[in-house]
């Protein structure tokens, strides 16, 4: 059910969903969910948005945000159905069908003639014998009747030598039905030859030529509306010598001469539809129009083919036209002897159809493959603006329609939402957009996690003041006087019972707990060396760096976080750089020394509180600073290993914690960072690259809070 939004703000009125009431299959978050890991692992807006045009995804909901790939295959098999639904052996089918009607009309019309030729017969009998004088002919004139069926003309005389007549007439033309050939080009010839006794089996004989060849024509020029036999002698004139001066126009053309296509199309341009400005721009029209026909017999088997041409060759009574219509075609043959829009298809099926409807689904085989050649060619949104929607929609449907359009529209979403930004450079993102993957990160990571996994790292230690839990106990002095209320009350009524007033005693106060949020300076070191990439590391540190950063912003404000990222030497990073950062293949070397030596640098600006450096990486240092140069070596040498530990010796006298989280187990690592922990105290994690988050997070978040007792 779909509800309309009426004038009160409160009345709506409810309706069954119908199909045009619009949802957006996707917004601007939807896109940004849909890109980060991308920007992450590739650092580049822009190719993300493009795979994401390209190959769509899955949201969390488990809908499809469709792409290119997938509305191509999309239009491939809506191709491929209207291919394996109908039978083209059907036309042949149906156009005997027809026949068959006509025929049948015809017999039972010369039934109905005899009949009635017999009763008058019986009454001139019957009058006869009563003596009353009946109505004779001359013995001259009962062979003068037509054969053409006025034997039985009730305005005439009739007696017993018309009625003769009549059933000579009947039995010739019965024996000429039953002689009819099989094949519908054999049945069309012998009944344009044919003399009807029956007029409503004429006229319907009549209409179904006039209906096919009007299909025919049709088919070629546009502009023809109105069947074939309500057209008047001078319309079907305006006909012939249209075609006798295309083909003129045509046969110019070929010489070398240059026609007056200007004076033509004012003159028959209403055969042709609008938009033609050029003889080339006509051929190619008629070429596009009368490739329906000829891929319908090309898409036959070669029997059918034929009875098909035969048919269509006997259909067309009209002498002229029909000479005019076979030089058309040679001439179209001469000068486009390879028609681009000539195609055969693969039709197999078991529903029935008509010629015209054989034709029209011709033309949208073809028209299908137009649109599928046009999007090929598609590389990003900015290339759907010139393709043509509402063909598309009128093709395939208004859902397409609106996934083309929704596609169209990605980078127009996102700026709307402030999320990119259009430079000289390109799109990038904005703050907004940062944040926006940062927060994307932040709940990847906590999504799996329990609520009770926080209180896995409380510690002993209490403090005054801070944040309300839910939690209650009683009164202390020196607490906070954070009462609950309806606790307080409810412990004196336990005691004294129901009544009023209540009387309340030291004892009966209970305060909610409080927990200490204690405020911290971190650094995090990100390891941007090459073994990162190679171990698939680089992405998930990222994601750490962005998520740690989102938590902080939303829920510590207070606290302080700086990015570091180290490979030959250590580098300051901004959140605001982390998305586009891209692994570079020339940084090689583990500079730890250089990225402990600028944590104390940075985290030297805040005095007091607590001070962290918490470092990912997934080897032991292999680089340090000699004065001005950075001397690298692998494996590691001694002085390597010893410059960088004293790095650590000085962190450890400003009291800063390093805890480091390994994405690796090798010897050379598990030793050095074994010496890091005896010298700082800090902590040391084996974490895998997809739980990196889950651990880092987790123990911040649980160390900042510690509960009063």
């Amino acid at each position: 059910m779909a509800a309309e939004r009426r004038w009160s703000p409160f009345d709506y009125r409810y309706s069954r969903w119908d199909g045009t009431q619009e949802i957006n299959p996707f917004d601007a978050d939807a896109i940004m969910d849909a890109i980060s890991d991308d920007m992450l692992s590739d650092g580049d807006l822009t190719r993300a948005l493009q795979r994401l045009f390209r190959w769509g995804s899955q949201q969390p909901d488990g809908t499809q945000m469709p792409g290119m790939r997938e509305l191509m295959e999309r239009i491939k098999r809506m191709r491929q159905q209207e291919m394996n639904r109908y039978n083209l052996g059907s036309i042949l089918d149906d156009l005997n069908q027809k026949l068959d009607e006509v025929i049948e009309t015809e017999q039972a019309g010369i039934e109905e003639r005899l009949r009635q030729g017999r009763e008058r017969l019986e009454q001139l009998q019957q009058q006869q014998q009563q003596g009353q004088p009946g109505q004779q002919s001359e013995a001259g004139e009962s062979e003068s009747g037509s054969e053409s069926g006025e034997a039985g003309d009730e305005s005439g005389d009739y007696d017993e030598n018309i009625h003769k007549l009549l059933e000579r007439m009947a039995a010739r033309n019965q024996q000429a039905l039953n002689e009819l050939p099989s094949d519908p080009a054999g049945r069309i010839k012998s009944l344009n030859d044919y003399e009807f006794m029956d007029p409503n089996a004429r006229q319907k004989f009549q209409d179904l030529l006039a209906s096919l060849q009007q299909q025919m024509l049709q088919q070629t020029f546009q502009g023809m509306q109105q069947a074939m036999q309500n057209m008047s002698p001078e319309d079907m004139q305006e006909m012939r010598n249209m075609l006798r001066d295309l083909n003129e126009m045509l046969e110019e053309r070929q010489r070398g001469g240059e026609p007056d296509f200007e004076r033509f199309m004012h003159k028959y341009g209403h055969f042709f539809g609008p938009n033609i400005n050029s003889l080339d721009e006509l051929l190619d029209h008629m070429a596009k129009q009368m490739a329906a026909m000829q891929n319908l017999l090309d898409s036959m088997t070669p029997e059918m083919r034929q009875q098909l041409q035969e048919s269509m060759d006997a259909i067309m009574s009209d002498p002229e036209i029909q000479q005019q219509m076979n030089q058309l075609a040679q001439n179209l043959g001469q000068m486009m002897p390879d028609n681009p829009y000539r195609q055969q298809y693969d039709v197999g099926g078991t529903e029935e159809l008509t010629l015209g409807e054989a034709m029209r689904l011709m033309e949208r085989l073809r028209e299908m493959e137009e649109v599928e050649d046009q999007l090929k060619g598609v590389r990003d949104w900015r290339d759907l603006e010139h393709v043509d929607d509402q063909k598309i929609r009128e093709l395939l449907g208004d859902e397409m329609g609106q996934d083309l359009d929704q596609l169209r529209q990605l980078t127009k979403l996102l700026e709307d939402a402030g999320y990119i930004q259009k430079t000289r450079r390109g799109y990038e993102l904005t703050s907004r957009g940062v944040r926006k993957i940062g927060q994307n990160a932040l709940r990847d990571i906590f999504q799996d996690l329990k609520r009770d996994r926080f209180g896995q790292h409380a510690l002993d230690r209490s403090g005054r003041g801070g944040e309300r839990t839910d939690d209650v106990k009683p009164y202390e002095f020196g607490d906070p006087f954070l009462l609950d209320l309806p606790k307080t009350v409810m412990n004196a009524v336990y005691r004294d019972g129901i009544g009023s007033p209540v009387h309340l005693q030291p004892d009966d106060f209970e305060v909610y707990r409080t927990e200490m949020m204690s405020q911290s300076s971190t650094v995090l070191m990100v390891d941007m060396s090459r073994s990162m990439l190679y171990n698939g590391c680089f992405t998930a540190a990222k994601k750490v760096a962005l998520a740690l950063d989102s938590l902080i912003r939303s829920q510590f404000p207070r606290d302080n976080l700086y990015i570091i990222g180290f490979s030959y030497i250590a580098t300051e990073l901004k959140p605001s750089m982390l998305p586009n950062i891209s692994w570079d293949e020339y940084n090689y070397g583990t500079n730890m020394q250089h990225g402990f030596m600028l944590s104390r640098q940075l985290l030297a600006r805040h005095k007091g509180g607590n001070k962290q450096v918490i470092v990912i990486t997934d080897g032991e240092p292999t680089a340090h600073f000699d004065g001005t140069e950075v001397r690298f070596s692998y494996p590691p040498t001694y002085q390597t290993l010893q410059e960088t530990l004293k790095e650590v010796v000085r962190c450890t006298r400003e009291r800063i914690t390093i805890n480091t989280f390994m994405l690796e187990r090798s010897p050379y690592m598990a030793g050095f960072v074994s010496e890091m922990a005896k010298i700082n105290k800090g902590r040391a994690f084996f974490a895998t690259p997809d739980h990196l988050g889950e651990y880092i997070l987790v123990d911040y978040v649980a160390n900042k809070r510690r509960f009063v007792q």
